[in-house]
């Protein structure tokens, strides 16, 4: 599956923002200070930084998640809400299939996942008015509209990501990042005025490939630990001798040290660099989740939250299947995604992470209801399908419904905000809560989102 795909837009995915050791080793450090003008200004919490709405998994352990973004629009039709008996204009070329919970059926295409929809909860009524890739991404990235008409390429950041806010409440743990985004960010998963230090660490490259390594995590073989901490010492005394006081809070170089002192946690992070090596991981399991990048991607995440990673973004391009939609839902892109997402709920079940391990598939909208003359399906964000597991979630469970045709969610019907503010009460974080920038703007996580209590323990 190529992250690089791009959408109807013609803007390919691209890593608009990355994080790297290079300021260790005396490189990148424009590149960290653009980093931190683009990301507007730093927050000032307003009170009570955060209230918990949740406390965690049912083992008392905090949650963490993987979220599986779908770019371009996965269709509903085609995955976890078929209509067998709509007209085959439709319907479709798929048949719907059984699934491990009787009477819940999912399309053909991915029956991989019908196997654990026992352990898994499809929401199918959550919709938005929103068609343009950029708006819709950013509104189910962040559980906020873009306050105007977005284009479809376009890059919005007018509220932080899910995994920038996840960031900003937990922070660092033992020399980890807690945000973490593979091979690319997507669109609006950046940190707005949360700043530039809750940006997520980008793992790019190939996994599946022999010789893979996360790059700059690790220490060139000619610069020692020692030698790199007294650089470090070097460096600090040298800024500090350049500031004034009086000016430290918009001195670039204060969000400078916050990315030097982040990188050299990682780099000399123990639990870090095990986690990143895939080829410690038993080859059984690597076959399971399957040997393409995708799926190895998948691995990674289920070895990151493991060691304590607080959210991991997996970033999926090529879903925008305004042509040859049935063909491409044949082809090995949905066959690794069917097979590896199957795989990590499995793994995560099988190792007892899985009640603390949110697992989130979905993209930016459904598709129409009607095939249209390419044998494709354009954006419809009136219906589209969400997958959960874990984290406390029901198992083998559907949330609301569509009507008979696939056109509209019609019962339990839900809103972004809505998924939103689940999302973060599974967290612990309260949804609620009023942020400030340092302008004094105040700025609400999550306006007015309700609680989708189907999927929390009663």
């Amino acid at each position: 599956m190529n992250p690089n795909l791009g959408n109807c837009a013609g803007m390919p995915r691209r890593d608009f923002i990355q994080l790297g050791l290079g300021g260790l080793l005396g490189a990148g450090f424009g590149d960290l200070l653009r980093l931190e003008a683009a990301s507007a200004t730093a927050v000032r919490p307003g009170p009570g930084r955060a209230t918990p709405g949740a406390a965690g998994s049912p083992g008392g352990k905090p949650v963490n998640c993987i979220l599986i973004w779908l770019d371009g629009g996965p269709s509903h039709y085609e995955t976890f809400d078929p209509k067998p008996g709509a007209p085959s204009d439709i319907r479709g070329s798929f048949s719907d299939i059984a699934t491990s919970v009787p009477g819940i059926r999912f399309s053909e295409a991915v029956p991989e996942l019908a196997k654990v929809a026992d352990r898994a909860t499809v929401i199918r009524s959550v919709c938005h008015k929103d068609p343009n890739h950029g708006g819709g991404n950013h509104y189910l990235m962040t559980g906020s509209p873009t306050p105007v008409p977005v284009a479809c390429g376009a890059f919005v950041t007018f509220h932080p990501s899910f995994g920038s806010v996840v960031s900003w409440h937990r922070g660092q743990r033992q020399g980890l990042p807690p945000y973490v985004s593979m091979p690319s960010v997507t669109r609006s998963g950046g940190p707005n005025f949360l700043g530039g230090k809750h940006s997520p660490f980008v793992i790019d490259g190939q996994p599946n490939s022999a010789d893979f390594k996360v790059r700059d995590v690790v220490l060139p073989a000619d610069i020692s630990e020692g030698r790199a901490a007294h650089r470090r010492q070097l460096r600090k005394a040298l800024d500090t001798m350049a500031r004034h006081a009086d000016r430290l809070a918009e001195d670039p170089a204060v969000a400078f040290d916050q990315y030097l002192q982040q990188s050299v946690d990682l780099v000399l992070s123990s639990q870090a660099q095990a986690a990143f090596d895939l080829s410690r991981e038993d080859s059984k399991v690597r076959e399971e989740y399957g040997r393409n990048d995708f799926g190895q991607r998948l691995l990674m995440a289920r070895r990151l939250v493991e060691v304590g990673v607080s959210w991991v973004t997996v970033n999926s391009g090529g879903w925008d299947h305004h042509t040859k939609l049935f063909e491409a839902y044949k082809g090995d892109s949905v066959r690794n995604m069917d097979r590896g997402v199957a795989a990590l709920i499995r793994d995560l079940d099988r190792r007892g992470l899985l009640d603390s391990t949110l697992v989130v598939l979905l993209g930016e909208f459904g598709r129409t209801p009607k095939v249209n003359k390419d044998v494709g399906r354009d954006h419809w964000p009136h219906a589209m399908s969400i997958l959960m597991a874990g984290g406390g979630c029901p198992r083998g469970a559907v949330v609301g419904a569509t009507d008979a045709k696939g056109y509209a969610a019609s019962e339990a019907v839900y809103r972004p905000e809505d998924f939103a503010a689940s999302i973060y009460w599974k967290l612990g974080i309260d949804p609620n809560q009023i942020l400030h920038t340092n302008t004094g703007r105040p700025v609400q996580l999550v306006n007015n989102g309700r609680r989708i209590r189907e999927i929390f323990a009663a």
